[in-house]
């Protein structure tokens, strides 16, 4: 179900889920993208309510879901939806997942859903890829070789589900709060929108496309985290800001003419 630039990756990845949130089919694509060891260009999906909110079936208009688009952009594919009724699309979808239902799992118990996790992994590797495929006549497995030379790297990117992609505005007290907690921001962006990146243990935030402050993610509640260059320039700066120590990024050690540009005037 996956398509990358204009091959069809053949190979298998199946997995099994209780339910279709939306965050059970990021990690469906995910644990694709792992086991493909590379993104396709394009992924082309069923229309289920957690991803796609609206497909017109006579004028093909598709409405996808804003949270898949922010999944589709972190790993750089381009969202697809089958078309309705359409063999090509629909009915390629349909036909794997029944070749799953009766060759993998009709007729069989399993004493847990861990077993079955198991089962379904061993017979995509062991019998799935390894039968002559009735388009190309050749072992799915064979041909991936050729197939994953078209995929884009992984670039060792962490699961999108440690991501959170926001928007804050700039309070009075330059800075942003997230999760009880509050972040310093240049003071020159006071009332000003930004986009803030929680990923990997820091919280960076983002001014017109650039970096205009860079924190290490506080892990308790109701803190102020500040860094004291965003107060250059402001009436008693030189007062104490926080009382306890706190540790600046090497990154925000930079020339003040670089956030002179980032804000648009002279500190």
């Amino acid at each position: 179900m996956c398509l990358s630039e204009r091959l069809a990756i053949r190979v298998g990845c199946i997995r099994a889920s209780q339910r279709q949130r939306q965050a059970d089919w990021f990690e469906g694509m995910e644990g694709a993208f792992l086991r493909f060891g590379g993104v396709p260009g394009e992924v082309l999906i069923d229309n289920a309510k957690a991803l796609v909110e609206h497909h017109d079936a006579v004028t093909r208009e598709v409405r996808f879901n804003a949270r898949l688009h922010a999944f589709a952009r972190y790993w750089s594919f381009t969202p697809r939806a089958c078309a309705p009724y359409r063999a090509r699309t629909k009915g390629k979808d349909e036909r794997g997942l029944g070749y799953v239902k009766k060759n993998a799992i009709a007729g069989r118990r399993f004493e847990s859903w861990a077993a079955f996790e198991a089962h379904l992994d061993r017979w995509t590797r062991e019998v799935a890829d390894q039968r002559e495929h009735g388009t190309t006549g050749v072992a799915p497995v064979e041909r991936f070789a050729a197939e994953a030379r078209a995929l884009r790297p992984l670039a060792g990117r962490a699961p999108f589900g440690q991501l959170r992609d926001l928007v804050r505005k700039v309070q009075a007290d330059c800075a942003i709060d997230l999760d009880t907690n509050s972040y310093s921001v240049p003071w020159r962006l006071i009332g000003e929108s930004v986009q803030v990146v929680v990923l990997a243990g820091r919280v960076i935030i983002r001014h017109a496309g650039q970096v205009v402050a860079d924190h290490a993610l506080c892990r308790g509640r109701g803190q102020r985290i500040v860094d004291r260059a965003h107060f250059v320039g402001v009436a008693g700066f030189d007062g104490p800001v926080r009382a306890d120590p706190i540790e600046i990024a090497p990154a925000l050690l930079r020339p003040l003419a670089e956030y002179e540009a980032v804000v648009g005037g002279a500190w």
